[in-house]
């Protein structure tokens, strides 16, 4: 029983082997000692071609290997073992006889004469008394794996082409950057030059006496040269953005000082086109914060003429409302929304989904009534970008549109104090505690008037109708109380809530009537009412008056509004006319336009100067006279503005320094970096 086992088992492992010797996948030739083949299996019979019949006792395996190879590696191995190896079978099995491992990769040729590349495994097939009898040659085919390499060579050479083309590429794209910030540079400096004359001049001449007509000619002449202005601005940010030249400015800056300026400029506009404009602030922005002011007021700008643009030339009455709100804070930064809504012509789907590509406009009708590049949304949005924040729109045609731009700004240090820029001590003193009704419908600013006093912890309530607003006149006990009348949406009757308030114990309610277009009216209309502007009505000027009502005062402090700009003469000044002319400026311009216009623009501020076209000749003058000031161009033959007042710093010593301002038409940051 035993026996017959031990048969099976051998039986079982000869037929086991048999299998993995006549494996199809590898080649498995036999020799004897002197490398005649003895034995051929069928994967050596697949990829050589040969079948075993035509090799066995006939042929070695040198015999279907490349002669070059055998001949390269006879001599590899005779340098690595110094010993003298002949270019043939030997070279293939010499490491094996010496009972030393070896793989190595060879070609063979196949019966068609065609090759393959084979990974070759060679041992030594010994005796009992250790002598070699033969070898074993175990090969397998590599043409895949070296096809992979093949392709992995290539893909290496066109990866590090590629990257040298890139590399050149980079290099050649930041040459084309530079020639274009140059180019930018000089369109600059060459545009701006001679429209410093053009608006110089028209400002000049405004100054002058002129007749109704020569009036209105002059004040075509100066919106049509800030319209080309703006234009030039768009092209050239646009430029600079593309270029990635555009940098942008991290100073301290009031938030609310930007949108008020930025919404009395677009206030001109809106009275032209018969649309009302509210803003409100929320008085939780920080008085102080870290940005570019510039930029904001680009953006805003932008925002708000468009918004101004579109609710002109309705049916119904055009309203703007532009709200700076914060919606997150922390010990770091804040966040802040600026929104600007209007009920204008509105835009449909298609034209939202490019309303911020560069050029493009919601139709060429559009073009053709309002004006414009097209540029001024796409260059809104990538300088909100560039800040860290972005901008959304929300629009349906005959709807209006709403505009949010949502923009991060750095607190800076210690200075987190929020509104209170608004008001002096005792004002605020004055109205904390104050019992404050606020009347007016949902559409009107009656919240954002309410928001305002509860800030400044007034004790405020709201009231939509008259019986609400009688409600708390009968229920409010003697002493002072002020109710803010919001009648810009809908009418009012103030006759009936005055009676009221004045039928009153003690007579302490007084009224603020908050209306539109009174910017030419009286603001202090009897002891106990008051009205105000509610175009543009901020935090301050609400604050003041009901301050002022409060204090049965005079009519507040009114902040400067349109009509106020020509209130005060541009020549007027806290230096007198007789001190200015004992005060001589020196000019160094070598551009004959603009040096008139300065002339001109310092002769009606009261000032006499010199004027010299070089920055040589300007030292030599500077050193033979005294002058209250410098105003230099940067661009000059000979001796430019830098090194005018390069030179004047080192002779002047550590005394008394001279102002020098630069007079440039060069905008770029880099300039403006010099010249601090």
């Amino acid at each position: 029983m035993t026996e017959v086992r031990s048969r099976e088992a051998l039986l079982m492992a000869g037929a086991l082997q048999n299998a993995i010797f006549n494996s199809a996948n590898f080649s498995s030739i036999a020799t004897d000692a002197n490398g005649v083949i003895q034995i051929f299996n069928v994967g050596a019979e697949r990829m050589p071609g040969y079948t075993a019949a035509e090799v066995l006792n006939k042929i070695t395996p040198a015999d279907i290997s490349d002669p070059q190879e055998l001949v390269a590696r006879a001599k590899a191995l005779s340098t690595e073992l110094a010993t003298q190896i002949a270019p043939g079978f030997e070279a293939l099995i010499f490491k094996a006889s010496r009972g030393i491992e070896d793989i190595y990769e060879l070609t063979y040729i196949r019966k068609d004469g065609s090759r393959f590349p084979a990974v070759v495994s060679v041992a030594a097939l010994r005796d009992a008394h250790n002598a070699v009898i033969g070898y074993l040659l175990i090969g397998t085919d590599n043409t895949a794996r070296n096809l992979i390499e093949v392709e992995r060579t290539k893909l290496d050479q066109a990866l590090r082409h590629a990257n040298f083309e890139l590399e050149r590429a980079k290099v050649v794209a930041e040459k084309a950057s530079l020639a274009k910030s140059e180019f930018l540079a000089a369109m600059s400096h060459e545009i701006r030059t001679p429209m410093n004359g053009v608006i110089g001049m028209i400002d000049v001449l405004q100054q002058s006496s002129l007749n109704a007509q020569q009036i209105e000619m002059t004040n075509i002449i100066h919106e049509s040269a800030f319209a080309l202005l703006a234009v030039i601005n768009d092209i050239l940010d646009f430029s600079k953005i593309e270029a990635g030249k555009l940098e942008i400015d991290s100073v301290p800056m009031c938030v609310a000082d930007v949108v008020d300026g930025v919404c009395k400029v677009m206030d001109i506009m809106a009275l032209k086109k018969k649309v009302e404009l509210t803003l409100f602030t929320d008085p939780a922005i920080p008085t102080e914060v870290i940005g570019d002011p510039g930029r904001l007021r680009q953006i805003l700008t932008n925002l708000v003429s468009n918004a101004v643009k579109f609710s002109s030339l309705q049916p119904r009455r055009g309203r703007v409302s532009v709200r700076a709100m914060l919606v997150e804070s922390d010990a770091q930064r804040v966040m802040l929304e600026f929104q600007v809504a209007d009920n204008g012509i509105g835009i449909d789907d298609d034209t939202l989904k490019r309303l911020f590509t560069a050029f493009i406009q919601a139709d060429n009708s559009t073009t053709r009534k309002f004006g414009g590049t097209g540029l001024g949304l796409a260059i809104s949005r990538q300088l909100a970008n560039i800040m860290g924040g972005e901008i959304t729109v929300h629009s349906k045609p005959g709807k209006g549109s709403r505009f949010k731009a949502s923009i991060p700004f750095t607190l800076r240090g210690e200075h987190h104090d929020a509104g209170r820029f608004a008001a002096s001590g005792s004002d605020l003193q004055m109205i904390s505690g104050l019992p404050c009704l606020v009347v007016g419908g949902p559409d009107g600013t009656a919240d954002d008037l309410a928001a305002y006093l509860a800030y400044d912890k007034a004790v405020v309530a709201r009231a939509t109708d008259l019986a609400a607003a009688r409600q708390w006149i009968d229920n409010h006990p003697p002493g002072p109380g002020i109710i803010v009348v919001d009648t810009g949406i809908a009418p009012f009757p103030l006759t009936d809530l005055l009676a009221t308030a004045r039928a009153h114990p003690g007579n302490g309610i007084h009224l603020i009537v908050v209306g539109r277009g009174w910017r030419h009216g009286r603001r202090y209309v009897h002891d106990d009412l008051l009205r105000a502007e509610g175009n543009l009505l901020t935090h301050r000027v609400l604050l003041k008056a009901v301050a002022a009502a409060a204090d049965r005062a005079m009519e507040p402090e009114r902040e400067s509004s349109p009509d106020d700009v020509n209130a005060t003469s541009p020549t007027q000044s806290t230096v007198t006319a007789v001190e200015r002319r004992r005060e001589r400026i020196l000019v160094a311009e070598d551009y004959e336009i603009n040096q008139k216009v300065i002339l001109r623009q310092l002769g009606l501020l009261g000032f006499s100067a010199d004027v010299i076209v070089n920055g040589h000749d300007a030292l030599k003058c500077w050193r033979r006279g005294d002058y209250a000031m410098l105003l230099t161009d940067l661009h000059m033959p000979e001796m430019d503005g830098f090194g005018l007042t390069a030179a004047i710093r080192r002779e002047e010593g550590e005394g008394k320094r001279l102002p020098i301002v630069a007079v440039t038409a060069n905008a770029l940051k880099e300039v403006e970096a010099h010249c601090k």
